[in-house]
């Protein structure tokens, strides 16, 4: 292991990744978004992603040189199409524009096509909620969930991400998936040889495992049962069907470099609160918050990450040596 500022695990990122085809802006990008997660402790969706994408690149699986393209069909719709490329280029553009359509038109959608894994969905709200704005992210994903009472995985894990500005602090994020545990974590278990806890997986026999690997040949748990393959299922509808991209079950894995592009959506919505007819949210938040932290043993969502990621910047991170020697 070594010891890299988060600048220098960016640029020693962002180097292999243009190494391997990618643009700079596009091997910029998805390094912002790796290490971020990484500082954040949500190593699923970190530098253990890095030889998955590699691989997907190389194979033709991801466009490292795709530029995502915005129009505007609606005023109040940003679509973009990701190209078959990183879906962080394409979420930053829709992060750069998005902003001031919201000021406009109070509320704005963001569909994008064609796109892929999107990593910790949480940074991206976070960074439309340090702007003023309420902000959601829906995300669908290769199937993982199968519908309550089967067996054959239909929905992805399907993350969901909220973020909300509270004045004079850090925005309140909130980011899920909707199986018990991400799929991140199994990924990094099989690469390290470890075992996951039981009650996070079902093998392909629909058996309960804590083999990483046959984790990933079957099907995750949702969360709360029945209630999680529900909302795994508007996910479906939110970011595929209505965005128009592949559903869970057509999308190649994120986690190889076999078939073609995944083809999987997201969609973020933005909405401007003082379009809501008032100037109390800031108030409202306060008040809420107050409510939460004035008792014993609670916190609001994200402080966790928010503490580990002050100590990534002041003290860096731990990188594998062989991340970096892919």
């Amino acid at each position: 292991m070594m010891r890299l500022s988060l600048s220098e695990a960016e640029g020693a990122v962002s180097a292999l990744f243009v190494a391997a085809g990618a643009s700079p802006a596009n091997a910029a990008s998805v390094a912002w978004a790796l290490v971020m997660a990484e500082a954040d402790g949500l190593k699923g969706h970190g530098l253990s992603r890095v030889p998955t994408y590699l691989a997907m690149l190389k194979a033709g699986k991801i466009d490292g040189q795709a530029v995502p393209i915005a129009r505007r069909p609606r005023p109040g719709v940003l679509a973009i199409d990701a190209g078959h490329g990183f879906a962080y280029p394409a979420i930053d553009l829709a992060v750069s524009e998005l902003p001031a359509i919201a000021r406009e038109q109070g509320v704005v959608a963001a569909p994008i096509r064609r796109s892929n894994h999107c990593g910790a969905a949480g940074l991206h709200v976070e960074r439309l909620a340090e702007q003023g704005l309420v902000a959601l992210l829906f995300a669908n994903t290769p199937a993982a969930i199968a519908p309550w009472g089967g067996a054959k995985p239909v929905f992805g894990t399907n993350p969901i991400a909220f973020a909300a500005p509270l004045a004079g602090r850090e925005p309140v994020v909130i980011d899920m998936a909707l199986s018990k545990v991400a799929r991140g974590p199994i990924v990094a278990a099989r690469q390290k040889g470890e075992a996951i806890p039981e009650g996070w997986a079902l093998d392909p026999s629909g058996k309960p495992t804590t083999d990483a690997g046959a984790a990933l040949a079957g099907t995750m748990v949702p969360l709360g049962d029945a209630k999680g393959a529900t909302l795994a299922m508007m996910v479906e509808i939110l970011a595929a069907a209505l965005v128009g991209t592949h559903f869970a079950f057509q999308a190649s894995s994120f986690i190889d470099d076999k078939g073609g592009p995944p083809d999987t959506g997201q969609l973020i919505l933005a909405i401007d609160p003082s379009s809501m007819g008032g100037h109390w949210f800031d108030e409202r938040m306060r008040m809420l918050a107050h409510a939460i932290e004035d008792q014993g043993g609670t916190r609001l969502p994200g402080v966790r990450r928010l503490n580990l990621r002050a100590k990534a910047k002041a003290e860096g991170i731990e990188v594998a040596e062989e991340i970096l020697a892919v």
